[in-house]
């Protein structure tokens, strides 16, 4: 008896603890920056992107930034537009050509932005 009792407490002491980690640790997030639309579409441009890394950048919404959210709808729009499911796979850029220079406008575009931000930014 005096066994069960002590593998009984062992048990119900691992699992508390176990419980109680859960419970204090923060829910983990992930925020999307500029910097990392700019990645992903320099690698996009550079036909170096997998369409399971645009995805989970472009189909992940982005609630914190309003403007960093039409930039990520206008690049998922691009890809609807001038690319097709599988292109990557086959040895072909995600966008056809028109979308590239697409890609390249919004990527400027957002460069511009970027740099502007950081400017009022400083003192």
């Amino acid at each position: 008896m005096s066994l069960f009792l002590l593998v009984f407490a062992v048990c119900l002491v691992i699992f508390l603890a176990v419980l109680a980690v859960l419970m204090l640790s923060g829910t983990p997030r992930y925020r999307t920056e500029p910097r990392h639309l700019l990645d992903l579409f320099d690698r996009a441009l550079d036909s170096t992107v997998s369409e399971d890394e645009w995805n989970a950048v472009i189909l992940y919404p982005i609630r914190h930034d309003e403007y960093l959210e039409g930039i990520r709808r206008r690049a998922s729009h691009l890809v609807e537009e001038h690319g097709r499911f599988g292109r990557v796979s086959r040895g072909k850029s995600l966008l056809d050509p028109a979308g590239h220079e697409d890609l390249r406008a919004l990527r400027d575009h957002l460069a511009a932005h970027t740099r502007l931000q950081e400017r009022r930014q400083q003192p």
